[in-house]
C-alpha cells in the first residue's frame, strides 16, 4: 500500500500544526500533568485518521470490455430509473455509490474508451446521499464511449465534508479500464450511468470495491 500525492501537503500540514500544538502544551504545563499525554495521544489517532483516508492499496484489477467497473469504494444507495439531463437528456440507470471517510477515495475509470465529453461544476455541498446532490453539489461529468460506442457517464459529487475534486482525464483522452482517473477528498459520492438494457449486478447497500467490483454488464 502507498499513499496518494494529493494527500501529501494535507499531512505535512496535518504533522507541523500537531507537533506545535503538542511543543505548545508540553512547555506550559509542568512534568506530571495528564493533559500534554492526552493530547499526544490524540494528536496520534488523529494524524492516523488522515493518513488513512489518503492510502492507495494494491489491488488486482477487473478488466471487461462489457463489464462496468465500480469507479470507486463505498455502498450502493441508489439503483434505479432516472432521466439524465446534462449529457444524454433521456433515461437511463443511475447507480451510485457513497464514499464514507474511513473508505479509499481515488476514483477509477469504470471503462476503457475515449472521454467524449468532460465538465466541472462549482456547487452546493449538500450532505452526499441528498437526493439533490447529484444536480446541486460540487461535480464533475465525464462521458467516456467504450469501443462498442456505447457512452458511459459517471460523475464525482462532493458531500458536506468533501470540498475539493480532483480529475486527470480531459475530452479526448483515450482512458484504460480501472485506471486511476481522480480523487475526491473526505466523503462524498460517485453515480454511474448506464443503458436501461444493462444488467445490474450489485444490489443496494452492497459494498464495492473500486476497480474490482463488476456493476452492470453491457448487453
Amino acid at each position: 500500500m502507498k499513499l496518494h500525492k494529493e494527500g501529501y501537503t494535507i499531512m505535512a500540514v496535518a504533522a507541523i500544526i500537531l507537533i506545535v500544538i503538542n511543543l505548545g502544551i508540553h512547555m506550559l504545563l509542568p512534568d506530571g500533568y495528564w493533559i500534554p499525554r492526552i493530547t499526544l495521544i490524540a494528536s496520534i489517532f488523529i494524524f492516523f485518521l488522515i493518513v488513512q483516508f489518503f492510502r492507495v492499496p494494491s489491488r488486482v484489477v477487473n478488466k471487461g470490455e462489457t463489464q462496468i467497473i465500480a469507479p470507486c469504494d463505498g455502498k450502493v444507495v441508489v439503483i434505479e430509473e432516472v432521466v439524465e439531463s446534462e449529457y444524454f437528456k433521456g433515461p437511463r440507470r443511475q447507480i451510485s455509490i457513497f464514499m464514507s471517510p474511513i473508505n479509499v477515495h481515488v476514483n477509477w475509470n469504470p471503462v476503457s474508451g475515449v472521454i467524449q465529453y468532460f465538465k466541472y461544476h462549482p456547487g452546493l455541498y449538500l450532505v452526499a446521499w441528498h437526493p439533490k446532490s447529484s444536480t446541486e453539489n460540487e461535480r464533475t461529468t465525464v462521458v467516456t464511449r467504450t469501443a462498442s460506442g456505447v457512452d458511459i457517464l459517471f460523475r464525482q459529487i462532493a458531500g458536506a465534508a468533501a470540498r475539493r475534486i480532483r480529475w486527470y482525464v480531459k475530452e479526448g483522452d483515450k482512458v484504460e479500464q480501472s485506471t486511476e482517473m481522480g480523487f475526491i477528498k473526505f466523503g462524498s459520492r460517485v453515480d454511474i450511468y448506464v443503458p436501461l438494457d444493462a444488467e445490474i449486478k450489485v444490489n443496494l447497500q452492497d459494498k464495492t470495491v473500486g476497480s474490482v467490483t463488476v456493476l452492470a454488464e453491457l448487453k
